[in-house]
């Protein structure tokens, strides 16, 4: 069986999505959306009812609180996007201004080729990182496991230049 790299990210804004401070933040998510989208290994992001971006997709019970979800090919694959991407990382150096510090705001795992993660799992695989740490069922970029029947790999931390 092949594997997908499932991503799960959140972040609690400091004050309502709409409020003025956050105008930046909102305006650029469908272009930084739309560039992850064009990325090699890009497979799938979760989308509104409308196509759009995530923001009206309330999978918490705080509705502060901002999720993305989306499936990369591989962990090399979301690395190079999250981390080497300039305009990405021009908007996530920017996040405390929007967003509250938040303990466990990442989980990634593997999931089978053609499968769609559901907000409610990404939650779970959150809380199994606020638990336990990174396993094999959810991990971080700092302490990644393999996909199922793979070799080991190194920290993409330490892979990012």
């Amino acid at each position: 069986m092949s594997y997908h790299l499932a991503q799960i990210n959140i972040g609690k804004f400091r004050l309502p999505a709409e409020d003025p401070v956050n105008r930046d933040f909102v305006e650029n998510l469908g272009r930084i959306n739309a560039i992850a989208e064009q990325q090699p290994g890009f497979i799938w992001r979760l989308k509104d009812e409308g196509g759009g971006g995530a923001l009206a997709i309330r999978a918490f019970d705080d509705p502060n609180i901002a999720i993305n979800m989306s499936v990369w090919k591989d962990l090399d694959s979301l690395a190079a996007f999250a981390y080497r991407n300039l305009e990405h990382r021009k908007i996530m150096m920017r996040r405390r201004e929007w967003f509250e510090k938040i303990d466990f705001n990442m989980a990634l795992w593997w999931i089978p080729v053609g499968y769609v993660p559901t907000p409610s799992e990404g939650r779970q695989k959150l809380e199994l990182i606020a638990r336990i740490g990174s396993s094999a069922d959810a991990f971080l970029f700092h302490r990644p496991f393999p996909a199922p029947g793979s070799t080991p790999v190194a920290p993409i931390l330490d892979r990012c230049g």
